[in-house]
């Protein structure tokens, strides 16, 4: 997989995360579900980028995110949803 520039926006109740790849932003966003969970509500992925694994990497960064900070993940977004369930590895940071 490619390796993208991501960046982590943060406020009290939420954030996103976000890519530039060749002029196009793509994001993944969430809300904070007390200090322990967060729940994944929306992946954003220009047609543009589509198939070229940006989706993928923003997922991947958050449940890397997640498990380093020891919170749990909701995933309610269909597109994080279906990520998880792929990669077994990442299942830990389920709630």
């Amino acid at each position: 997989m490619t390796d993208f520039e991501i960046r982590r926006e943060e406020t009290d109740t939420g954030g996103r995360y976000v890519t530039m790849v060749d002029g196009h932003e793509a994001e993944m966003t969430y809300s904070k579900a007390g200090t322990k969970r967060i729940i994944i509500d929306h992946t954003g992925v220009p047609k543009e980028l589509g198939g070229r694994g940006v989706g993928q990497a923003l997922v991947e960064r958050g449940v890397l995110d997640a498990r380093e900070a020891g919170i749990k993940i909701i995933p309610l977004c269909p597109f994080a949803k279906a990520q998880i369930e792929k990669h077994p590895e990442w299942q830990d940071v389920l709630a």
